[in-house]
Formats: C-alpha cells, structure tokens, sequence
C-alpha cells in the first residue's frame, strides 16, 4: 500500500475494468495506482472517488447535470464517462 499516489480511473484489477473505488478483499474502499494492478494501491479519501462526467450522453439525450431519469428510486444519478450508452458506469449524485 502507498500513502501517496493518485488513483487511476478507469483500472484493470482481475477480470474487471472499474471507473471508481472498490472494496475487494479490505474493509476499505480502494484504488490502483496503476491502470492494470500491479500490487500498488491505496485506500481512498473522499477526493479519490471518481466525479460525474458532464455532458453525457443517456439514451438519446445529453445531460449537462444529474438527472432522475431512468432511476427506479427517483434519485438523482450521473454517469462516471461521456457516454452512458455504451459504457454503462454510473453513481448516485450527493
């Protein structure tokens, strides 16, 4: 584990490709450092965790902010890349 070091997004850790931290195997979330893990991680602070990528594009429209659409819970959601459509990573705004 480092103390320094800044998280790279999107990472290659086992047969996974993720765009924000994770908690595999630590009572922590966590990130690589690298774009393929090579052993050199961190746990994450609050600045690590990945930010809303904006526009992006969801279903036929482009959203310049958080959107309830598509949310079963009618909560507000962005996607982690441009393009919801295709890469389909995304997280609960605050």
């Amino acid at each position: 584990m480092e103390r320094n070091g800044k998280c790279i997004f999107p990472f290659y850790y086992r047969n996974g490709k993720f765009y924000d931290c994770v908690k595999f195997n630590a009572k922590h979330k966590w990130c690589s450092l690298n774009e393929t893990y090579q052993g050199y991680w961190k746990y994450c602070s609050e600045e690590d965790f990945a930010k809303c990528v904006f526009p992006f594009w969801y279903r036929r429209m482009i959203y310049w902010e958080c959107t309830e659409d598509g949310d079963a819970f009618g909560k507000e959601w962005c996607s982690l890349t441009q393009n919801y459509n295709k890469d389909k990573v995304w997280k609960y705004c605050n």
